[in-house]
């Protein structure tokens, strides 16, 4: 017999099937000895036959031992053996023709759509003529096979569908459960993404406008008098080193910006201001750099001050290698809804249409922008050659950012 895994229902009837089986056959055996039937003998030993061959071939078939060819061959040894014994027991007990029932369920079930129907009328027509041999022709004996001959055909057509659906919608749960496996590789593959990029705007921010520095203040030792040896410059270049170490290693533990660990916003970009000007006029550039806080300075969210900084140092790392600006201006304004920073210079300018074609040289403006709109906020660049250049990044605060 064929096994397929299926529901709790399906299992239901299988097992009602064996037991009907079993008890019609053990029935007639009983009748025939309690009536004292002329072929007593034959019947207990054909209805005998008739439960070993059943049971196990049953028993066979739930092992799942045999592969698939040969199982097919063995069940339908095992129908043709089981019909046999029933036709000879037919011949002797007129019980038999109700074991016909349970065996039309056999038929549809273990042979072929064509040959299992062609069973049932071949069966149905032998218990029809065995009833008429054994107690005369009639209605009854015409009927009730008939009957049982098509509510067998009508439930192995609902078994049958009943069992197309639960395997289709074990498929489509198969197909949900690797599409949901996809899903949490598609949502970990994002997840490395975006922090892949963090670290590229943190690095970008940090670590590289550090080295930037570094290298403005190498160029300008290497310019000095032999005898100053340039030991400033050198010095400052250390330290600015070391502070990039710094940022460094707490950017690999993914802890809170460095120049806002013990600082409000306000003085971080205070000494941002303050150490972007030692730089660059360091670096033989005439730059004043200034800071500027218009409003009352309130605590704000951690993503904030951090974006806020962040857009601060690219500005700045921005005029330092591009500008060649004699002012700098950084304003941090405070509102009652909104936080501004805004960081001018009368530098050379640039067109921003040309910037943003080149990757290399955007790929700052492009980490600053998309922090902002991270947070609901805008950045705008107003620019032009010869005509400096205006950086503002505005951000909301909500209430209970406040």
């Amino acid at each position: 017999m064929r096994h397929s895994a299926l529901t709790p229902v399906f299992t239901g009837l299988r097992w009602a099937l064996h037991l009907l089986l079993i008890a019609l056959i053990i029935f007639a055996m009983v009748h025939a000895d309690i009536a004292a039937a002329p072929h007593t003998l034959a019947i207990q030993v054909l209805g005998a036959a008739m439960l070993v061959v059943y049971l196990g071939g049953a028993a066979v078939a739930h092992m799942g031992r045999l592969s698939g060819r040969m199982l097919r061959v063995i069940s339908f040894i095992w129908i043709g053996v089981l019909t046999l014994i029933w036709a000879f027991m037919l011949m002797v007990s007129v019980d038999a023709a109700f074991v016909v029932f349970p065996l039309f369920f056999l038929f549809l079930h273990v042979l072929p759509v064509t040959a299992g129907v062609t069973a049932v009328i071949v069966t149905t027509t032998m218990s029809i003529a065995m009833l008429g041999y054994h107690s005369g022709i009639s209605v009854g004996g015409v009927v009730g096979p008939v009957i049982g001959a098509t509510v067998a055909l009508a439930i192995s057509a609902g078994y049958g569908a009943l069992y197309r659906e639960a395997e289709e919608r074990e498929k489509l749960i198969a197909e949900l459960q690797a599409t949901r496996g996809e899903l949490a590789v598609a949502e970990r593959e994002a997840g490395v993404l975006a922090e892949r990029e963090r670290l590229a705007r943190e690095i970008h921010d940090t670590v590289a406008q550090g080295l930037s520095s570094i290298q403005i203040l190498l160029h300008a030792a290497e310019r000095v008098d032999a005898d100053r040896a340039g030991l400033e410059q050198l010095q400052l270049a250390r330290q600015t080193a070391a502070d990039a170490l710094v940022d460094t290693r707490r950017i690999i533990r993914e802890l809170t910006p460095p120049a806002l660990d013990e600082q409000t916003l306000s003085a971080a970009l205070a000494r941002l201001a303050a150490s972007a000007e030692h730089t660059m006029r360091a670096g033989g550039h005439s730059t004043t750099v200034r800071f500027h806080l218009v409003g009352e300075p309130v605590p704000l969210p951690m993503a904030v001050e951090t974006t806020l900084l962040r857009v601060a140092q690219s500005g700045i790392a921005n005029v330092q290698q591009h500008a060649n600006a004699t002012t700098l201006d950084v304003t941090l304004t405070v509102e009652e809804d909104a936080v501004s920073l805004d960081v001018v210079d009368d530098g050379d300018g640039f067109d921003p249409a040309t910037i943003s074609a080149q990757k290399s040289a955007s790929f700052g403006l492009t980490a600053v922008r998309h922090r902002i709109t991270e947070l609901g906020g805008a950045l705008t660049v107003e620019s032009a050659p010869g005509e400096g250049t205006a950086l503002a990044a505005t951000i909301p605060l909500r209430v209970e950012d406040e």
